[in-house]
């Protein structure tokens, strides 16, 4: 991802140091985004609104310190380097000058900038121990912005704001007209920040666009994180970049070597701000599921789900493998070449079973079913290759031995498309598509946003499902033991804002670090028949009786990660062993 940052501290120590985020990175790095293991905290991730500033051109900036008042260091003795109240002036690192108006300079210089005379992104700050201004317009400086304040006053208006949101204004227009600018973190050093408006005093300098832009674009798309314990918003950030969704709008155009599709995916019932935008709602990557937190038939423990039968087939969590076959036609320097060739033929005309979706061209039928074992693309070699890489006889002499590319996966696919390419080296490239549709079965992994993750452990008819007075049956059952230890406030309080949300006709907002408005979530499930702690009396599908206690039921966001059995069921029997100890060598393949 674009966001990452490594650390190139050796993983194997155990030292906090250089793990540890420090105090300066305060809305520059993500608290939430690092890895599990002994990468923690050496892999960081950057803030929703940070940016990586590139080179500047040093010699206008330089002109700009001059006429500024700065004296240019070629011109002095050096004794005046030392004088009392002198402050000497640093471009990127190298001597420039000195000067004694040093509060001048560095009002003078930001009003430059605000104005756009000088690049938004280059920084001065006043290092008062050392006597040092220290000007940086260099590259690799992480730097974000922050809404300008003068004289205790505010510089963008509730006017700014509606232009804004009305499309006639947009963030670069900010930038122009002074309102919002760029701070690399000495410069924050320098500053006083608020995080609210009512918060500005008389030396206030800086405003917080938004608190939740402290959280990186993948932390950001948990709602209410800051009520969840917070190894669990990491674990999330994690498992967040497994889920199965849209990752295009030519996701249909694309070949990639694997790609996993959801089917149909949806927007959550509760967004967050920063969902809109990074545009998570546009290509989600997971279904809202009716969710009941109750304990059921016992294949629930351990986190384990339990589906509702009639979801899946109804299209719930079902998504689509799409893997890449390819050929490369070689030419050889001597004029000989790969084939590709029709299926051969017995003598009855009848062809084998493994060639039946080979075409006359020598590649398989697009839209044919492919059976485990079937060739894809019936390539054939020159029988005698020499060490260098070179058939041994003219092009006239040669034999061809079959080099096929076959299906090898357990279960059925499609031959979704076929492109014929060219390479850099012009050789010509077949490539071929295989589409596989799977429905959610025991064992597939499945996460809610809040670091809840759980293999599917019974799918279960929808008549033995329990119901509410309504006649709704949840998609999935969870059972309550995943809450206590957990501590996931976040992940009730999305069940409660979404089925606020489901019978409001509105999608409601979980961003991070705003005020939860109860009284609005009351109100809404009062009115439409239900109770405002979100639980429902359910009567049992199997004894049709009354369930013993109100069941906490509604809409969560849950995540198909791309974790599944299929790709990972092993066995065997006879195979090949290590000589050391004759017992079976490890791993799948």
């Amino acid at each position: 991802m674009m966001t990452r940052i490594s650390s190139q501290f050796e993983k194997t120590r155990k030292v906090s140091g250089p793990r540890a985020l420090q105090p300066s990175q305060w809305g520059m790095l993500c608290p939430s985004d690092t890895p599990e293991g002994e990468l923690c905290g050496l892999v960081k991730n950057l803030a929703l609104m940070t940016h990586i500033t590139t080179d500047d051109e040093a010699e206008p900036i330089e002109k700009a310190l001059f006429m500024l008042g700065v004296e240019d260091i070629s011109l002095l003795s050096g004794t005046e380097i030392y004088d009392k109240g002198s402050y000497v002036v640093m471009l990127n690192g190298a001597l420039v000058g000195v000067t004694r108006a040093v509060g001048r300079l560095l009002r003078e210089f930001r009003k430059l900038r605000r104005r756009g005379y000088i690049s938004y992104f280059v920084s001065i700050s006043l290092d008062e121990d050392k006597r040092v201004v220290n000007v940086a317009a260099d590259n690799g400086r992480i730097v974000r912005p922050l809404l300008i304040v003068e004289n205790g006053e505010l510089r963008v208006k509730k006017e700014d704001i509606g232009l804004l949101v009305a499309g006639k204004l947009t963030f670069d227009d900010f930038l122009r007209q002074g309102k919002v600018e760029y701070l690399d973190v000495n410069e924050e050093n320098d500053s006083n920040i608020v995080l609210e408006t009512s918060e500005i005093g008389p030396t206030t300098t800086h405003v917080e666009i938004e608190p939740f832009t402290i959280l990186g674009a993948v932390a950001g798309l948990i709602p209410f994180p800051h009520h969840n314990q917070s190894p669990r918003n990491t674990y999330q950030s994690a498992m967040g970049k497994q889920a199965i969704g849209a990752i295009a709008y030519n996701q249909f155009e694309r070949i990639d070597t694997l790609l996993y599709l959801m089917v149909y995916p949806q927007q959550p019932m509760v967004k967050t701000r920063t969902i809109e935008l990074i545009g998570y709602d546009r290509l989600p990557a997971g279904q809202n599921a009716i969710v009941a937190v109750m304990s059921y038939s016992g294949y629930d423990i351990e986190d384990a789900l339990v589906i509702n039968k009639s979801s899946i087939d109804r299209g719930f969590g079902r998504c689509q493998v799409m893997r890449k076959y390819a050929a490369l036609i070689k030419k050889y320097p001597n004029g000989s070449y790969d084939r590709i060739v029709a299926a051969p033929v017995d003598e009855e005309g009848n062809t084998p079973f493994k060639y039946s979706v080979v075409e006359p061209d020598g590649i398989g039928a697009v839209g044919e079913p492919l059976q485990p074992g079937c060739i894809v693309i019936n390539k054939q070699v020159p029988s005698e290759i020499t060490a260098i890489d070179m058939p041994s006889q003219p092009p006239s002499q040669l034999q061809f031995k079959p080099m096929p590319t076959t299906y090898r996966s357990p279960e059925l696919s499609y031959l979704d498309k076929v492109v014929l390419t060219n390479t850099e080296s012009d050789q010509v490239l077949v490539k071929c598509l295989l589409r596989q549709t799977r429905r959610p079965e025991l064992g597939d992994k499945f996460s809610s946003r809040h670091g809840q993750k759980g293999v599917c452990g019974l799918i279960v008819e929808q008549q033995d499902f329990p119901f509410n007075d309504w006649g709704i049956c949840p998609d999935v059952i969870m059972n309550p033991h995943g809450f206590p230890s957990r501590m996931t406030i976040g992940k009730m309080l999305e069940l409660l804002y979404g089925k606020a949300g489901v019978l409001d006709g509105k999608l409601q907002y979980g961003t991070a670090f705003r005020k939860n408005d109860f009284a609005y979530l009351s109100s809404v499930l009062l009115e439409n028949g239900f109770s405002y702690t979100g639980k429902d009396y359910l009567t049992s599908g199997i004894t049709g009786d009354p369930i013993q206690a109100y069941i906490f039921f509604g809409p969560i966001y849950y995540q198909k990660l791309k974790h599944m059995v299929m790709d990972k069921m092993h066995a065997r029997a006879r195979g090949p062993r290590t000589v050391l100890t004759r017992q079976p060598t490890g791993g799948r393949s």
